[in-house]
């Protein structure tokens, strides 16, 4: 699959296929194709997926877009100004939050929802309780509120982030929540009560617009 990311306020991507290419996307984010393309709703994972899915406020289903033909393509965006960037999963399985999955295609690409592995970041860290894993082999595309800031941790390297800041991050990532200290500042300092706390080693994406801070990810 080749793709080009067009834009700078409000990105979207084209996908050009080769025949027997599929790609899954995020519901709603197929804005234009060619009409060779075939497209269908699709759950990963089947009925346990879907259920997964519905808890994690994703949508039931993705979007799997295939074609026979040659020479076809699609554009995908969405929902919301923002940057689209890839990862490629050669460099390990990625954690979506809610509103950052955009594609996904490969000879092997594995789509789950997963619980948060703490509690407490699932319910106060701002990623919520259900992030979607992406895994096996091949490209995902992500999109992030206004722009990206994509920051590599170390091993044990602390980063503390703003709710709603974080887009993606790798697999190997330790994901919790820390207080930000005094009452006055959780009430006074405008940024709530809890910080998200990521430890490395691995990739993090952080996205410069808070998701659902004047407009919509779906």
């Amino acid at each position: 699959m080749e793709y080009t990311i067009i834009g700078t306020i409000a990105q979207r991507a084209r996908l050009d296929f080769a025949p027997g290419e599929a790609v899954w996307l995020s519901k709603g984010a197929l804005m234009a194709y060619s009409p060779g393309i075939e497209w269908r709703p699709r759950v990963p994972g089947g009925l346990g997926g879907a259920l997964r899915r519905s808890l994690a406020g994703e949508g039931i289903s993705l979007t799997y877009a295939e074609t026979t033909q040659a020479g076809q393509f699609a554009l995908i965006a969405s929902n919301a100004p923002g940057h689209i960037t890839e990862w490629d999963l050669a460099d390990g399985p990625v954690l979506a939050t809610r509103g950052s999955f955009l594609a996904a295609w490969g000879s092997d690409v594995d789509i789950t929802v997963v619980i948060a592995r703490r509690a407490g970041a699932a319910f106060f860290g701002g990623a919520g309780l259900f992030l979607q894993r992406i895994s096996g082999e091949g490209k995902v595309l992500l999109h992030g509120s206004g722009d990206f800031d994509r920051r590599q941790l170390a091993q044990n390297e602390t980063l503390l982030v703003s709710t709603g800041n974080l887009a993606a991050f790798a697999d190997s990532v330790d994901y919790d929540i820390q207080t930000v200290g005094s009452v006055g500042r959780a009430f006074f300092g405008g940024e709530g009560i809890f910080m998200t706390r990521l430890q490395g080693p691995g990739t993090v994406l952080l996205q410069s617009l808070k998701r659902g801070s004047g407009s919509s990810s779906e």
